[in-house]
């Protein structure tokens, strides 16, 4: 039987829905198959197993697993730094290998090598340590406020959505139709995250697509976010039940293979293995699909859109765990 380390919680600000996504993994894991380790990261970054005592030599125990499920979302988890203490230790692991991980937790980053891979996405600025904007040629240019407020007029245009460059589960996020809320929701994004991108608010479709695979690469059909909000928030996610999510998505079936071979493609350009969610927007009228972000260790929460999307293909939760695991050697 492989003993199988399912690490949840975690520093980040998305600690609590790790949690949940944690324990939802534990208790669909195959048993007649694995010996399952809990190991809970709290908030302030002790390490503790199932009766929460303090793990005093957590290299030895990694050491002595066949293979770890990192259920962690968020920086100091989803974003390299877990996975490279893994690699040290020379232990499998479940998905995203060290590049893909920091990449792809960057937002500004990802979009970097999106560009340079001609994968459509909306326009974009972003800033750095408060008023300090990057070029196209990464010069570093220092404005006042009213001058980012007219570098967003003439480069996006109002309405634009601000957001940490390192963060999930939209924390942090916010959409400024105005000038004077622009300034706003800089200075609360950079209590964050010392990046910040100010990105197009393309009005349409919140569409999400899963991929499992390393070499060979499979995508889901497209699953449909239906936010009771204006965006898909933290609250609109986790708090207000009346955001809905509809698998397959309200598309026409050629619009959603476009989105699939999309996903396919953005997971390889940055490298992904194992599994990730890749969320697009479809534009209203035009029918145009941009890339929003991928997500390296999506949700495995009972309302998370990565398992439902696998359930829809006929895959099990249990069956999705074993595959992945399978995966991670």
């Amino acid at each position: 039987m492989l003993k199988v380390a399912v690490i949840y919680g975690g520093m980040s600000t998305e600690h609590d829905v790790s949690l949940i996504s944690g324990k939802n993994v534990i208790d669909n894991l195959d048993k007649s198959k694995y010996e399952i380790y809990e190991i809970k990261i709290t908030k302030d970054g002790k390490w503790l197993d199932k009766r929460d005592r303090e793990i005093k030599d957590i290299y030895k125990l990694l050491k002595e697993m066949n293979v770890v499920f990192p259920v962690l979302h968020g920086l100091y988890g989803e974003d390299g730094t877990i996975q490279g203490m893994l690699e040290l230790a020379k232990v499998p692991y479940v998905g995203c290998k060290v590049l893909a991980s920091s990449v792809c937790m960057d937002k500004v980053y990802t979009k970097i090598i999106f560009e340079k891979a001609k994968i459509p996405q909306a326009k974009y600025i972003y800033l750095k340590d408060e008023n300090t904007y990057v070029d196209e040629n990464f010069d570093e240019i220092k404005l006042e406020n009213d001058e980012i407020i007219k570098l967003v007029e003439e480069k996006i245009g109002f309405p634009v959505f601000v957001k940490p460059s390192n963060s999930g589960s939209s924390v942090g996020v916010n959409k400024a139709s105005d000038g004077p809320e622009l300034i706003k929701y800089i200075s609360e994004a950079f209590m964050y995250d010392r990046k910040v991108l100010i990105e197009e608010a393309i009005v349409g479709k919140e569409v999400e697509c899963a991929v499992l695979g390393n070499k060979e690469v499979q995508a889901s059909t497209v699953g449909e976010i239906l936010s009771a909000e204006d965006f898909y928030s933290y609250d609109a996610k986790y708090a207000n039940k009346e955001s809905k999510t509809l698998i397959p998505a309200d598309l026409s079936a050629e619009k959603i293979e476009e989105i699939r071979k999309l996903a396919i493609k953005a997971f390889k350009t940055v490298d992904g293995s194992g599994l990730s969610r890749v969320d697009f927007f479809v534009q209203e009228g035009t029918g145009k699909v941009y890339i929003n972000e991928i997500n390296t260790m999506p949700g495995f929460t009972e309302i998370s859109m990565y398992p439902k999307l696998w359930e829809n293909a006929g895959i099990s939760y249990t069956e999705l765990l074993t595959k992945l695991i399978e995966l991670s050697f």
